[in-house]
């Protein structure tokens, strides 16, 4: 009797789960559907500028070197050896082109100069008496030319004199600036010495050593920027100079660009150098962080429309700053672009907008 009832148990068991699979009531569409994902997301613009390519290298603010016009830097130096009996210039002065900076002992100088002076005197006077004796036949032909030989002689000796007393003074070669002073009265000083260093500040050039895959990108006239500062404004300059060789150490050629005679740069000043070496105008343009890797590598922006948000493959150009040069069908200005979140996105996905627009753009025209 108990084995006859265990037996209905386990078969009504059975027959409850039966009927709960083939008779379960089907689920309500609505409870199925899954929720939309929403990605909260920063957006901006494509928009139409004008880009540039640069080529970025660091150097140094010197004198201009010479070339078409003299050298803008000089190391002054005696012309002769001597004692320095007086400095008349100081660092940061400004002086004109000839003045006198450093004098030297000149008094054994000026005591030759004089007794030339006064030979040169008494041949003229001489010269002319026999002159007047000529006409009256009061002298021979041979005395006045040998008296025209003895001022020709004494005009000589008193330029070579004069000419002493000169070297004995180290005079300014162009107008500019001392920038040291490395002697003091009483020293004595030879041929070799620098007396003082001078630069036409209104003269300067930066020069940086380009590396060489760079270097051909560059040529004579292309604009540059030269950043001393980052807080400070960058200095407009022009590429001057492109060295035809390579060092073969460094890899790279010695590049030159011309300051402004209105920059407040100094020579020795270490700057960064930024040379525009390519430019694309009128370019579709999005904010860098606009532009992602899709997951096959391809570069993509995602495009907004509404709460919607989908993926659009394009192909990428110039980067300047905050911008990148954008190429695709059906692209246009004003169109909204997923900036900050872009990275990771669905290829198409719904959206909700955060604050403003970002990647704002500086270079745009």
């Amino acid at each position: 009797m108990k084995k006859t009832v265990s037996i209905l148990i386990a078969l009504g068991a059975v027959t409850g789960l039966a009927w709960l699979v083939w008779f379960k009531p089907a689920a309500h569409e609505e409870d199925e559907k899954k929720p939309d994902t929403e990605v909260a997301v920063h957006v901006g613009k494509i928009t139409r500028s004008t880009l540039r390519g640069y080529v970025t290298a660091y150097g140094v603010v010197e004198p201009e070197p010479p070339g078409e016009r003299p050298a803008a830097g000089a190391r002054l130096a005696p012309s002769v050896t001597g004692v320095v009996t007086a400095v008349k210039c100081a660092e940061g002065q400004h002086v004109e082109k000839g003045a006198v900076l450093f004098q030297l002992d000149s008094r054994a100088a000026e005591v030759a100069a004089d007794r030339a002076h006064k030979a040169a005197e008494f041949a003229e006077t001489n010269f002319a008496r026999q002159k007047k004796l000529m006409q009256v036949e009061g002298t021979s032909q041979k005395t006045l030319l040998e008296a025209e030989q003895v001022l020709a002689a004494a005009r000589n000796d008193l330029a070579a004199a004069q000419t002493q007393l000169t070297l004995l003074q180290v005079q300014a070669p162009f107008a500019g600036t001392i920038m040291r002073v490395n002697a003091k009265p009483g020293e004595a000083v030879d041929l070799t010495a620098i007396l003082a260093e001078l630069v036409d500040l209104e003269r300067l050039v930066v020069s940086a050593n380009v590396p060489s895959a760079e270097v051909a990108a560059l040529k004579p006239g292309q604009p540059a920027e030269v950043i001393a500062d980052k807080a400070a404004a960058p200095v407009s300059a022009s590429v001057t100079s492109i060295s035809p060789q390579v060092d073969a150490k460094t890899g790279t050629a010695l590049v030159r660009v011309a300051l402004p005679a209105n920059s407040t740069l100094r020579p020795g000043q270490f700057v960064t150098l930024r040379i525009v070496s390519e430019e694309h105008k009128d370019r579709l343009a999005v904010p860098v962080e606009s532009l992602v890797k899709d997951a096959e590598g391809t570069p993509v922006i995602t495009l907004v429309q509404g709460d919607k948000a989908a993926q659009k493959a394009v192909k990428a150009g110039l980067c300047d700053g905050e911008l990148v040069e954008v190429e695709g069908e059906g692209l246009s200005e004003g169109m909204t672009v997923v900036t900050t979140g872009a990275y990771g996105l669905p290829k198409e996905t719904k959206v909700r907008v955060l604050g403003g627009e970002t990647g704002k753009n500086a270079h745009h025209e």
